[in-house]
C-alpha cells in the first residue's frame, strides 16, 4: 500500500496539463494532498502549500509522489537529486511513469539503505487473459475523447458520484495511473502487452448484477496518431453500452501534435459507435461532456447549448456543472 498523505512532486512542469497526475489527486482526494514541491521553471500550481521536504514532513507527508505526466513518462534527470534527497530524509516514492523507479540504480540503491519504498503503478500486477469478446451481464459506459487529456477521467469520477449520490450501482475502473493513485485499484493499461489489452479491461469489468454500472476510465483517442490503441482497447474489451464523448474546445491542435487539428464532435460520435457496436451491436453515444475550464461561465453555458441544439443530445461540464443530464441519459438505458 502507498502510504499517505502525500507531498505532490511538480518538478518543472512546463504546464498545468502536463502536472493532470497531482491535479487528479489534488481534486479527488485532496485529504491525501499535504502541498506541493515546486522546482524551478515549473509553470504547474496545484493551489497548495509550497513546501521543502523538511515542512512536508513536519506537516504528516509520508510519499512523494511524482505529479508529472510528461510526453514518454520519463524520469527526469533534473528531478534526481530532489528523488534522492526525499528517501534520505524518509519519504517514500511513487510515481506513475513508464521510467520506473525500480529500474534507476541510484533511487534503488537509496531505497534500500533508507528502508524506504518504491511504488510503480504503472506496472502490471496480473497475468491478463487475452479478450474472448464474451458478453457479459451488468452495464458498462467508457469515456471517449476528441483527444488526450481533455476529462475523461473527470467525467467518469463525477459520472459514478452522481450515480451513487441516486442510490445506484456503479463503480469506477481506473485504467491509467492517476485512476489508480486516486482509487487505490485498477489496471495501468498502456503498460500492458498490446495482445492483453482488451483482456484486461474485460478482467477489471466482469459479470455484475443486470443494474450495476461499471463506469470504465478513458484513454488516448481514437484520432491521436500515437495513442489510438489503447482507445481501441477499451472501445473493444469494455463493450460498453454508453458512450460519452468528451472534448475540450479551445485547443488549436491535438496534445503534443501541433500538425494535427481536434476532429470534430460528430468525427468521434460516428467513429466510437461503429467500433464498438463490433463487440456491443447495441452501443451508443448518450452524451457529451466538455471541458470548459477556460471558458466563462457564459461562454461555457452558451457552448454546451449549442452542442445540445446541434446533435440532439445532453451536454454538460460534469465537473463544473453536474453529471445530472448524463446520469439521466445512463439512467434510461
Amino acid at each position: 500500500m502507498i502510504e499517505t498523505p502525500y507531498l505532490l512532486f511538480l518538478g518543472d512542469a512546463p504546464d498545468q496539463l502536463a502536472a493532470k497526475v497531482a491535479q487528479g489527486i489534488k481534486d479527488w482526494r485532496p485529504e491525501f494532498a499535504v502541498g506541493q514541491f515546486r522546482m524551478e521553471g515549473c509553470n504547474a500550481d496545484m493551489g497548495l502549500t509550497d513546501m521543502t521536504l523538511d515542512e512536508a514532513k513536519a506537516a504528516g507527508a509520508k510519499t512523494l509522489v511524482i505529479g508529472v505526466a510528461n510526453r514518454g513518462g520519463i524520469i527526469s534527470p533534473a528531478w534526481k537529486k530532489v528523488l534522492v534527497t526525499a528517501l534520505e530524509e524518509g519519504f517514500d516514492l511513487a510515481s506513475g511513469l513508464h521510467n520506473l523507479l525500480r529500474d534507476e540504480p541510484d533511487l534503488v540503491a537509496v531505497a534500500e539503505a533508507t528502508g524506504r519504498a518504491l511504488h510503480d503503478v504503472r506496472v502490471p500486477e496480473v497475468d491478463y487473459p487475452i479478450a474472448n469478446g464474451v458478453k457479459r451481464t451488468g452495464k458498462r459506459v467508457l469515456a471517449v475523447g476528441t483527444d488526450c487529456s481533455v476529462g475523461k477521467m473527470y467525467t467518469a469520477l463525477c459520472l459514478e458520484k452522481e450515480m451513487r449520490d441516486r442510490g445506484m450501482k456503479a463503480d469506477f475502473r481506473a485504467t491509467g495511473q492517476t485512476g489508480i493513485l486516486i482509487t487505490g485499484d485498477g489496471v495501468p493499461l498502456d503498460a500492458v502487452v498490446a495482445d492483453f489489452m482488451a483482456g484486461s479491461v474485460e478482467y477489471i469489468t466482469p459479470d455484475n448484477d443486470a443494474d450495476h454500472w461499471d463506469i470504465i476510465e478513458g484513454q488516448g483517442s481514437l484520432f491521436h496518431v500515437s495513442y489510438s490503441g489503447v482507445t481501441m482497447a477499451l472501445i473493444h474489451g469494455g463493450q460498453p453500452d454508453a458512450l460519452i464523448v468528451c472534448h475540450e474546445p479551445t485547443r488549436d491542435h491535438m496534445r503534443g501534435l501541433p500538425g494535427y487539428t481536434l476532429p470534430s464532435l460528430e468525427a468521434v460520435r460516428d467513429m466510437a459507435t461503429t467500433l464498438a457496436r463490433v463487440a456491443n451491436p447495441d452501443a451508443k453515444v448518450v452524451g457529451y461532456a466538455i471541458n470548459t475550464q477556460h471558458m466563462s461561465e457564459a461562454d461555457a453555458k452558451a457552448y454546451l447549448a449549442k452542442v445540445e441544439a446541434d446533435l440532439g443530445l445532453p451536454a454538460t461540464d460534469p465537473f463544473r456543472f453536474g453529471a445530472g443530464n448524463l446520469v439521466d441519459a445512463l439512467a434510461a438505458i
